[in-house]
């Protein structure tokens, strides 16, 4: 196990050399001048600023110049100070929040980051349980249900779903509403007295002993996690029900099955574990797609996380920002396969010994 793991953080450096190249490589794509403007903050006043930015963080080199200089920065030789450099941290300035993008990033990945852990059990657990239930009770009503309701979520567009949430809670009913929080609750948030211990709100909130905060940010986020849970409820339903099928024919569950093991033992402790896989992929990618930012999600519940702010760079074409945010996701992404991997060989040794 711990050779399967090394073999697989050995791949870890190779992944990462591989997202910074796609990256730099797509902001190949735009001439000098136009890559000088996304290290400044302030419109050059003539063309002479612009030469001198491109001189200065070498735009006019060859490639693998300026790729070097991109991962690491420009040292002012006068003064000694670094400027750029994502190996520092560095991912530009954005335009469009007006202040570094590594800042944007600090300031908006929590409320994702609590988004994320609200709403994973929900998503995986129960998309997991409708999966095997369907395939269980094959061809019976619950069967036939579940078909019903994965067709119907897999069909639905999120925004849709978004919008009529909120029409029937918020507008109707005035249950939950969007936004973070409310107004009484920010300002307290925002007082000398309140802690930000962790960065999350909700963790924040009960490390405070304001639990009227706690129970005020989980009213919040209760339609954001009811609309990402349908979609991916209906995901989750398909892949389980059909890798628990085929898991059901194998030989070695008919073999359990007629040693006159319990049906609960046969399913729980046979087949379940071994149609897993497919769905630990899939739980990967669902989380990976949580922490990068639900775009769509936060948007239509003005939700103020790290998809939210990358929609609203797309939208004033803030390309720094755009890039900055792929980074982080790249980075997100290869750390989740990472996981992932190790999973696979938790629960299928014969992954780790091939």
């Amino acid at each position: 196990m711990l050779t399967y793991i090394i073999r697989r953080l050995l791949l870890v450096p190779v992944l990462l050399f591989g997202v910074t190249v796609l990256i730099f490589g797509m902001l190949q794509f735009l001439s000098p001048a136009e890559r000088a403007a996304l290290y400044v903050r302030d419109i050059p006043r003539n063309e002479k600023m612009v030469d001198g930015i491109i001189k200065i963080y070498g735009l006019d080199q060859p490639i693998h110049i300026q790729y070097w200089r991109w991962l690491t920065g420009t040292v002012n030789e006068t003064t000694g100070e670094r400027t750029g450099g994502i190996l520092y941290g560095d991912f530009g300035y954005s335009r469009t929040a007006s202040q570094p993008v590594a800042d944007l990033i600090r300031q908006k990945f929590p409320n994702t980051l609590d988004l994320t852990i609200w709403a994973a059990a929900p998503v995986i657990l129960v998309g997991i349980w409708l999966g095997v239930q369907a395939a269980v009770k094959h061809n019976s009503l619950v069967d036939q249900l579940a078909r019903v309701f994965s067709i119907v979520g897999t069909s639905l567009p999120t925004f849709v779903f978004g919008l009529m949430a909120l029409m029937i809670f918020y507008v109707g009913l005035d249950w939950f509403a969007p936004g973070r929080i409310a107004d009484v609750s920010s300002r307290v948030i925002h007082s000398p007295e309140f802690q930000r211990f962790t960065g999350l709100l909700t963790f924040d909130a009960l490390l405070n002993g304001r639990f009227d905060i706690f129970f005020d940010a989980l009213r919040h986020m209760v339609l954001p996690i009811l609309t990402l849970s349908y979609i991916s409820w209906a995901t989750f339903l398909r892949v389980t029900r059909a890798s628990m099928l085929e898991t059901l024919r194998q030989e070695y569950v008919v073999t359990a099955r007629a040693k006159g093991l319990p049906e609960k033992t046969v399913i729980n402790k046979h087949a379940r574990p071994n149609a897993m896989i497919p769905v630990i992929t899939l739980a990967g990618f669902q989380v990976v797609g949580l922490l990068g930012g639900v775009v769509i999600t936060e948007t239509v519940f003005n939700y103020p996380g790290i998809g939210q702010a990358a929609a609203n760079a797309a939208q004033q074409l803030d390309v720094i920002t755009v890039l900055g945010f792929a980074l982080f996701n790249g980075f997100i992404l290869i750390a989740a396969n990472l996981v992932v991997d190790v999973l696979y060989a938790m629960i299928d040794p014969r992954v780790r010994l091939s």
